[in-house]
């Protein structure tokens, strides 16, 4: 890992509400899956979580958090935001929307907070991992702190 001590905005907003979190660092690209960030961290890929941002194309937009190593489901996902359908926002949308790029997206500290649902499996790990929204940073925190920062809900929304 590498000795970076810059905060990034995720951790200044997670220091403002005062949430406890560990914050890792290791040299990244972006063209890394979560699953080799997992392992470079040497966390289980279960613990680790992407996130992704979707829309049903009616310009309302999801935000989904699954472990690195699962795939959004994408039907069970629009049932549960209570949607017909939802497709993966564009990479290149990314930054003007969320203001963040591929590969350092967070659920916190996004431009709009949008509606966030984590699936269900984080309620069994004491804590998660997650971007800390730049590329080479992650935090760590209960899943349930960040009830306190933002709606969030759990549900069965993998493959």
């Amino acid at each position: 890992m590498a000795s970076k001590e810059e905060k990034t905005n995720v951790m200044r907003l997670l220091d403002q509400k005062k949430i406890a979190y560990k914050h890792y660092t290791y040299e990244g690209d972006g063209t890394m899956t979560g699953e080799e960030i997992a392992g470079i961290l040497g966390e289980d890929p279960d613990r680790v979580f992407k996130t992704l941002v979707t829309t049903n194309g009616k310009n309302t937009y999801f935000v989904f958090m699954v472990p690195v190593n699962c795939e959004l489901d994408l039907k069970k996902a629009a049932k549960a935001v209570g949607e017909k359908s939802i497709e993966m926002v564009r990479a290149k949308e990314l930054l003007g929307l969320t203001g963040y790029i591929h590969g350092g997206c967070s659920p916190i500290g996004m431009k709009k907070q949008f509606r966030t649902t984590c699936h269900e499996t984080a309620l069994n790990c004491d804590t998660i991992l997650f971007s800390a929204g730049k590329i080479g940073y992650q935090v760590e925190t209960a899943p349930r702190e960040l009830e306190k920062f933002m709606k969030i809900e759990f549900a069965d929304i993998t493959i």
